[in-house]
Parts: C-alpha cells; structure tokens; sequence
C-alpha cells in the first residue's frame, strides 16, 4: 500500500515528499493540474465542499495503487471527510505525520507569499489555533508514524522517513 504522509498546512508534505526517492504523488498538485486552477481559486469559486469531494476521490483512486515505494502527499485537510478517514484506516501503517508546533507553522504560512490559502486568509489567530487542534486530534488518530518537523530541514526528514520505509519493508 502506498505511504501517505499527514499533517498540517505549511508542516512541509510537499517540501520533503520533493527530497524522498520514491515515486511521490503531491495531492494537491494533482488536483490543480485536473481542474485547472489553484486550490484557493477554487475553493473561492466551487467551495470547500466541491473541493473535498473531489480531493476524496482523488485519494480513493491512489490508495488502490499498488505500488509499495509510493508515497502521497496528502492535502491538509484529508482527514476532514469521514470517507477519508475511512480510507485512511484502511491504510495503517502507511500512515505518517509531520507534525510542528502551532506558532511555527503559522509563521511559515505567513510568510508564504506563494500560497496564499483561504483558511488561514478568513480566520483570526485564535479561530485558526483552533482548526489546527481540531485537525491535529484526527491526524494522530490515524497515523503511524510521526515527525516533529520544527527543527529538521526537509531533507533530514525525507532521511528519516526513507530509513523507516526501508526498515519496514524488511
């Protein structure tokens, strides 16, 4: 089954599924490629809902992959839909979290030009402290695996996930 790395945005799932020599699937890449747009753009136009049913289909359709050195980078909010959890239940240990402490990843957030991303552009601090409690409880419910991100630089944890990998495959 293939390896589908969790956690929350700006945690850095890209950055490091970027420095694995796996073959790395990037959800939300695939998803901008398929519909054309950017994420934020069509949150903005189509909702969230529309968003999170096609990023579960998505994830259904890669979870049947049965590739063993695959891994997917997962969107940040993958675990919000009861079916993804499902699904993601199914897959246990595949599963690994990269996890950093809340103030760390919002200033990496905002200072991310690049990703200007709706859930952090419509809450205050404290709301979006809450979304990221929220979503850490339902992160560590289904992972494995987890990384403390906060002090590690990509490659150090892309290091770190290639080396359980190869341990669990013996």
């Amino acid at each position: 089954m293939p390896k589908v790395l969790l956690g929350f945005m700006g945690v850095g799932k890209t950055s490091v599924a970027n420095c694995l020599e796996n073959e790395v699937i990037d959800m939300d890449s695939l998803i901008e490629k398929h519909i054309g747009m950017s994420i934020s753009r069509f949150f903005t136009e189509e909702g969230e809902a529309s968003f999170r049913a096609l990023e579960s289909q998505f994830l259904n359709e890669l979870l049947k992959k049965k590739n063993e050195g695959l891994v997917i980078a997962s969107g940040g909010g993958i675990v919000l839909l009861e079916e993804n959890r499902r699904l993601l239940t199914l897959n246990r240990h595949n599963n690994i979290l990269l996890t950093g402490s809340f103030e760390v990843l919002y200033h990496r957030i905002k200072k991310d030009e690049k990703n200007r991303r709706p859930l952090f552009l419509n809450h205050s601090k404290e709301e979006f402290y809450d979304i990221y409690q929220k979503r850490m409880l339902l992160y560590s419910g289904l992972s494995d695996m987890i990384i403390d991100t906060d002090y590690l630089t990509p490659q150090k944890i892309a290091t770190v996930i290639g080396e359980s990998l190869v341990n669990l495959s013996n």
